[in-house]
């Protein structure tokens, strides 16, 4: 049995959560002490609550950890931990890193990394730019990420292999799952000279509610993001707030007045994200943005469908999920994707018993 073991097992206890997870390794020493600890213990610690000190001691974690190392072992997948010299120090510096990263591939030597994000349904203008950009930042040795979606990031990912760089692809599913299909060849190629990462366990499928999560690890890998094509109301918007709330530098290419796939872009620019024409434009702020010097650009978050709806019932205060979804009119699973997306933005907070308040 791996010591991996006690990582996967830990991180399946439903109450303990990412920052949960740090606090008790960084008090405890290791998962495994953790473990071991009895609930006095770790109540006693104030590191948790008396409710999640029982979680951990009661929670049946044993079978799900031991077909994970089983497998991670079988597949030949590495487990980078927090604890790791090799685990990604930028993303140590987000909120809630993940304990662990499941990884193909490499993260050496990735420094500087920039982000590029964008549509799943770009036009060839944004494909183009994409992927001319990547090209020209992988020759300068800068590292190139993304989400190995369809659209821009795929043009993304290629366009830094072309360049002879690396690139690392960010996964919303278990990192034995190819998706989208057609991307199979890429994710080979990825696996071989870049790196593919994944917080999720292994099998995962790609679940609406996965992708924004995984979008603040994209932002939080990289010293910038470029945002090549986006609708008014887009993940890819969502990766650039990530990016401002992490103190990352924004970029976006400008795009048509008459096309919807630039709306968001050229919204970013208004706001303040620096206009990107060619990639001297991103090198030059390479230095500012290594040294965390923030460009003033302050957007409103942006609102995604039925968001507006669910904050409006949380204007007098905390309110319980089942009040919430009557309210706004949606099911408790749909309403739970969404809180979960204005969770990780920081314009909600859960309370203990299911409560959610404007943050």
């Amino acid at each position: 049995m791996t010591d991996y073991f006690y990582w996967f097992a830990l991180k399946s206890v439903p109450l303990v959560g990412n920052v949960t997870f740090r606090r008790l390794v960084a008090h405890f020493g290791s998962p495994k002490m953790v473990l071991e600890s009895s609930a006095a213990t770790l109540t006693a610690s104030k590191t948790v609550s008396r409710a999640v000190a029982q979680a951990i001691t009661s929670h049946n974690y044993r079978s799900f950890a031991e077909k994970e190392a089983a497998a991670v072992e079988k597949l030949g997948i590495k487990l980078i931990t927090f604890q790791s010299e090799l685990y990604p120090p930028l993303l140590l510096e987000i909120p809630d890193p993940p304990p662990y990263l499941y990884l193909k591939g490499s993260l050496e030597q990735c420094e500087p990394a920039i982000a590029i994000v964008g549509s799943r349904s770009a036009t060839s203008y944004g494909l183009q730019a994409a992927n001319r950009l990547a090209t020209e930042l992988a020759e300068q040795g800068v590292t190139v990420v993304s989400g190995m979606a369809r659209g821009i990031d795929t043009a993304a990912h290629k366009g830094a292999l072309a360049g002879g760089g690396k690139s690392i692809g960010v996964l919303g599913c278990g990192i034995d799952v190819v998706y989208p299909a057609e991307n199979r060849r890429l994710f080979d190629e990825m696996a071989e000279s870049g790196a593919l990462v994944s917080e999720f366990p292994l099998g995962t499928g790609p679940l609406a509610n996965n992708f924004p999560r995984r979008n603040r690890i994209i932002s939080g890998l990289s010293v910038g993001v470029l945002v090549v094509e986006a609708a008014a109301r887009s993940g890819s918007l969502i990766t650039a707030q990530f990016a401002l709330e992490q103190g990352r530098d924004v970029f976006a290419i400008p795009g048509s007045i008459t096309s919807g796939a630039s709306r968001g872009t050229n919204s970013l620019i208004k706001q303040g994200a620096k206009l990107v024409e060619t990639v001297s434009d991103i090198l030059e702020e390479l230095p500012s943005a290594r040294g965390r010097q923030q460009i003033p650009f302050q957007p409103k978050p942006v609102l995604l469908p039925g968001e507006e709806a669910i904050l409006s019932t949380l204007g007098e205060g905390p309110a319980h999920i089942d009040e919430i979804a009557r309210k706004a009119g949606l099911t408790v699973q749909e309403l739970s994707v969404i809180l979960l997306r204005l969770e990780l933005r920081g314009i909600v907070i859960q309370l203990p018993g299911k409560l959610f308040s404007r943050s």
